[in-house]
């Protein structure tokens, strides 16, 4: 008995270890997949328009003619998103985190961090139209020179949309920094404010980088939100209250099938997706050696 139970664990284990193995395959098999179609038809595009124009041209108007092929407004459009998407996410989400972490009593952490949550459930969709019927009547009752589609309004929205990311991973960070530092922090006289801000969040910092590398790759990478409210006038300006298209907008606007299939416009969309897809690469390689070079320093 006890040997076919044995033989019956043993193939058991070897099952799940060929389903691990499985779905590990899968994933590998997908993601190469994915990089050979952009590789593929990102070439067939270069074969037409030169990288040189593509990546330094300031005109992008690749559906109309006279046809240009510059990605630069597409990009200074995406910046926009990031950068304004950040002022209001990084330094609310860090606010918040250090208030749960070294403030908030159990009961006051235990309705606010799952209300905070909530915002992460909420449809992207639902945040554009957000955008586009409440904050930017708003700001053009407070700036009259707002354009209606403009970069500010879908800046602020995504910022809320990535804020409980920041929050909740900062939270977790600063949460496993050890007691014991807290304690010899106060056991030398130090303030409570002197002991969240010259020890607590150093230590923490690792997490914290993490959490802002994950906000901005978001905010990168939305797409629902950002086309509802900020349009799609490829725009190379720094104006946030014009209309500007982001990278991912102009994905939406070529994959809704009026543009012919295998055609150089149609080849923009990958030309357009490997840009966004190094863009992320990068952010996540420099996200991951910063974090590894502070974490050797508070380890």
């Amino acid at each position: 008995m006890a040997s076919l139970n044995g033989k019956k664990i043993r193939w058991n284990e070897w099952v799940l270890e060929k389903l691990f193995f499985l779905c590990a395959f899968v994933s590998v098999i997908t993601t190469a997949a994915v990089i050979y179609i952009l590789i593929e038809e990102t070439l067939a595009f270069f074969e037409t328009v030169p990288v040189l124009d593509f990546l330094t041209g300031t005109r992008w108007t690749p559906l109309l003619e006279p046809k240009h092929y510059g990605i630069l407004p597409l990009v200074a459009g995406t910046m926009l998103i990031v950068i304004g998407a950040a002022v209001v996410a990084l330094p609310i989400g860090v606010a918040s985190a250090i208030y749960l972490s070294e403030y908030a009593s159990h009961r006051t952490r235990s309705v606010v961090k799952p209300v905070l949550e909530i915002l992460a459930g909420i449809p992207t969709v639902v945040y554009g139209y957000f955008a586009l019927t409440f904050i930017t009547p708003i700001l053009r009752v407070l700036l009259p020179e707002t354009q209606v589609f403009n970069a500010a309004s879908a800046a602020i929205v995504v910022g809320v949309m990535v804020l409980p990311m920041v929050a909740s991973l900062c939270d977790d960070a600063l949460r496993a920094v050890p007691e014991a530092l807290r304690h010899g922090g106060y056991s030398l006289g130090a303030t409570s404010y002197e002991v969240t801000t010259r020890i607590v969040v150093p230590a923490g910092l690792s997490g914290i980088f993490a959490a802002f590398v994950l906000a901005v790759s978001r905010a990168i990478g939305e797409t629902m939100a950002v086309t509802l409210a900020a349009g799609a006038t490829p725009n190379l300006t720094a104006n946030p209250l014009e209309s500007i298209q982001t990278m991912t907008a102009y994905i939406v606007q070529v994959s809704l099938g009026d543009t012919p299939s295998g055609s150089l416009s149609y080849q923009t969309l990958f030309a357009v997706a490997s840009v966004l897809f190094v863009s992320t690469l990068l952010l996540n390689i420099l996200g991951t050696w910063v974090m590894r070079r502070f974490r050797e320093v508070y380890e």
